[in-house]
Order: structure tokens, then C-alpha cells, then sequence
């Protein structure tokens, strides 16, 4: 076949002027992955350990950069100069996130969505939230430096106070209320603690965001778990975050004298606490799966060496991917209670005090992430979220998927928190490919 110069020509121009809609797909493609800056990324990681660590203290010795202090302000402003020099364009809403925008060459597409959070729990590591963070703000920075421009509008996001209850986006998802407005937490209202922050509680509405008005969220967190690292898998491909029951547990029996109230005779609440808390163990462990149940609280009254336990308060908490398991899994240790109590002479209240609903990866995503990995050579497995996120609000509003990278030791929420600088990095450009897979799409 002979072509001809005014064929070639034609066929010239026209690639020319698709080119802008195309361009992501050469550089998403195995031939020719980029890849984020990962000396960089550790640095920006290094440098945001700065605000909140301990005085005197290294990189080692973790953050305590909790939502609303003068640490996480700081860290707020170090992030906003970052992504500055990304080259995005900065607002602030209603509720403080932080968000920055890189338009797209079809200014009609909705937006690719990603980012996480840097604040903190008291004493806790410097890779939650903080690497998907300060990873996010280099995607942005490496394709404004390559000079990359994508097809959809990107914004990088920095949600506020995730630690203390998805703050942020739960505002954005419409889901704050006036009375979690008013909440005190460590001597301050939430709505002070935004206006802190540079948001507006006044104006509260307007940081809810439309349903579709991204085309999907993305999400780079480090597992908090153990799996990846116990396979030795760098990438995790999250199929959701787990549905969470909780549960408020009074147990009634009779406080008497230690010394004098024979053994046969007592109505120990401590005693059938204690059977329902094996019994807990035992229901959940029962069938395989990757189910939890935890007591992570519990109150004894009167709480005195020499008085039979008349009362005990505790928690009950269950997750799963599935809301339907959990369900039956406190069915069933609702019955053993009431075998407790009968063997206990006590009486056994439980309460469910809170339902969240699973949050479930979209299917498209989670192919993408895959396709991402396997373009930078990288293994993948699926696995679910045992932990809570930003992500499990935005799922609300449209399309969500999230990237785990392994947890050494899995250690999280604690100064021994850490992840491999070269896991940080795979992480980081595996969000970076599967945005413009995405984008391409």
C-alpha cells in the first residue's frame, strides 16, 4: 500500500487535533509509564513530620498533628505551598478542605478526585492520610512538570479532620449535621475548629457537593494491616471499606460483700462480662472470613477490691465487608448472651448504637488500579478496608476506589507506624497511572 504525501498529511492534522484527547493514553500505556519524583515524595513526607512531632524528637519518633491545633494549621499551610508549586490552582470550603485544581483540556468532563488527610490521632505515625496526601500532591506536581495536561479537570484534595470522624467529607456528602457542628472535641466546637482552619460553618451547605460531580475518587492509604506485608505483595486493590456495628452492652447483677457473700450466692456482672466477652471471641472466630469483634470498653461499678461487680458497661463492635454477616453475627451472640445471664443469675441489655453501611469499590476502578500495577510491574491482591476513610463518604456521591500499600509489622496509629520509602513510591505511581487510565477512558 502506497501512501500518499496529502494521506499523510490529512492523517497529520488529524491526530493533531485530537492530541489533547489523547495524550494520557501514550504516557498510561506499559510502553512508557511515568513515574512521581520519590526522592521528592520522601521529602515532602519528612518535612510534614515537622509539625507535631515531639520536641527534640526525628522522623521516628511519629506526629501528634490532631484536627484543629496549631500543628495541624501548620501542616495545612506546608501542603497548601506545596501544592502551589504543583502548579494548582487553591480553595478552601465551607468545612476548610482543601482543594487543588489542574483543568483539563475538556473543561464539560467532571473532575478526577483524590487525595486523603494529614491530620493525626494523638501520637500516631507519619504515613496515615500523610502519604496519600503529600503522594496526591505529587501526582499533580510530576504532571505539571512533564507538562502532561489530562483530558478531565484533577483535583487534589485534603480532607479535614478525618481522624475525628470524617469531618470533612461528610460535610462534602451533606451528612453534618448542626449538632456535630456544636460538638466539643479537646476544648473546642467543631465549627470553631473549622473557622480556625479557614472554613465556615455558617455556610456549612455549601461545601456539600453534587452526586456524580466528579468522575470518580481515588484514594492512596497505607493498609494499617498486616496482609501486604506478610505476602510481600506491594499493592493492595481495596474491594471496600467494612460495614461497622456497634454496640452498647449493660450488664445487671448485685453488688454485695467480697467476704461475705458465698460463691454459689453472687450475681457477679464482672463475672458474665467476662462470658460474654469470650463468647464475642468465639462467635466471630467460629466460620472463616475476615470478620472482627472487638470490646474495646468496659465500665465496673462500684470497682472496689472488697465488692461483688452490681454493674458493668461495655462495648461491642463487629466489621465486615458484608452488613448482612454481622448482622447474624450479633444475632448470635445476643443468644449467648441470654445463656450468660441464666448461668449468671444477671441480667444482659444490648443495644445497637451505630450502623455504618459497607462502602463498596467500584468494579472499573478496581480493574484500572490492576492495570495500573501490571504496567510498573507490580503484584496486586484484593482485600478489604478494615478501617474507616474519606472514601467511604464520597462513595455516596459516585465512583470510589482506593490503593493500599503493605504496613511494616502492621503497626499503625502509633509513632512505629511505617512504610518502605520504595512501597511509598509504587503507591504513588500506581495512583498516578490509574488516573490517567482513567482519564482516557
Amino acid at each position: 500500500m502506497v501512501i500518499t504525501r496529502r494521506d499523510f498529511l490529512a492523517a497529520l492534522a488529524v491526530l493533531s487535533a485530537t492530541a489533547s484527547d489523547t495524550v494520557s493514553c501514550f504516557f498510561a500505556s506499559p510502553e512508557n509509564p511515568i513515574r512521581v519524583n520519590a526522592d521528592r515524595l520522601r521529602q515532602r513526607l519528612e518535612g510534614l513530620s515537622v509539625f507535631g512531632r515531639p520536641p527534640g524528637g526525628t522522623f521516628a519518633d511519629g506526629v501528634s498533628r490532631v484536627a484543629f491545633s496549631d500543628a495541624d494549621v501548620a501542616g495545612r499551610d506546608y501542603a497548601i505551598r506545596l501544592m502551589k508549586e504543583a502548579g494548582l490552582e487553591l480553595r478552601i470550603d465551607a468545612a476548610a478542605n482543601i482543594f487543588g485544581r489542574r483543568a483539563g483540556t475538556n473543561s464539560s468532563l467532571p473532575p478526577i478526585l483524590f487525595g486523603s488527610h494529614i491530620d493525626s490521632v494523638p501520637n500516631g505515625g507519619n504515613f496515615d492520610g500523610d502519604l496519600g496526601s503529600m503522594s496526591a500532591i505529587e501526582v499533580a506536581h510530576t504532571l505539571y512538570e512533564q507538562g502532561i495536561t489530562t483530558r478531565h479537570p484533577l483535583e487534589v484534595v485534603i480532607w479535614t479532620d478525618e481522624e475525628g470522624g470524617l469531618i470533612g467529607s461528610r460535610a462534602a456528602a451533606g451528612e453534618l449535621s448542626a449538632q456535630d457542628l456544636e460538638r466539643i472535641v479537646r476544648g473546642i466546637t467543631i465549627a470553631d475548629g473549622l473557622r480556625k482552619l479557614g472554613g465556615n460553618p455558617e455556610r456549612m451547605a455549601e461545601a456539600q457537593r453534587a452526586h456524580d460531580s466528579f468522575r470518580c475518587y481515588l484514594e492512596l492509604h497505607i493498609e494499617q494491616s498486616g496482609n501486604l506485608d506478610k505476602a510481600g505483595i506491594p499493592i493492595g486493590v481495596v474491594e471496600g471499606i467494612v460495614s461497622i456495628d456497634e454496640y452498647d452492652v449493660v450488664i445487671t447483677g448485685f453488688a454485695n460483700h467480697a467476704g461475705t457473700t458465698p460463691m454459689l450466692e453472687r450475681r457477679n456482672a464482672l463475672l458474665a462480662a467476662a462470658k460474654l466477652i469470650e463468647a464475642v471471641q468465639e462467635v466471630v472466630t467460629r466460620e472463616p472470613g475476615r470478620q472482627v469483634g472487638t470490646v474495646g470498653h468496659l465500665e465496673v461499678s462500684p470497682n472496689a477490691r472488697n465488692v461483688v461487680p452490681g454493674l458493668v458497661r461495655h462495648t461491642i463492635e463487629l466489621r465486615d465487608l458484608s452488613a448482612e454477616k454481622i448482622a447474624r453475627l450479633a444475632e448470635e451472640v445476643k443468644e449467648r448472651a441470654q445463656e450468660v445471664a441464666r448461668q449468671t443469675g444477671t441480667t444482659i441489655e444490648i443495644t445497637k448504637v451505630e450502623h455504618d453501611p459497607p462502602a463498596q469499590a467500584t468494579p472499573e476502578i478496581q480493574a484500572n488500579i490492576e492495570k495500573a500495577a501490571a504496567s510498573l510491574g507490580l503484584r496486586t491482591i484484593r482485600l478489604p478496608s478494615g478501617a474507616g476513610h474519606d472514601a467511604q463518604m464520597m462513595v455516596r456521591l459516585g465512583s470510589m476506589g482506593m490503593i493500599f500499600v503493605p504496613s511494616v509489622g502492621s503497626i499503625s496509629h502509633s509513632p512505629k507506624e511505617f512504610t518502605r520509602w520504595k512501597d511509598c513510591a509504587n503507591g504513588a505511581n500506581v495512583l498516578l497511572q490509574t488516573i490517567l487510565l482513567l482519564d482516557a477512558a
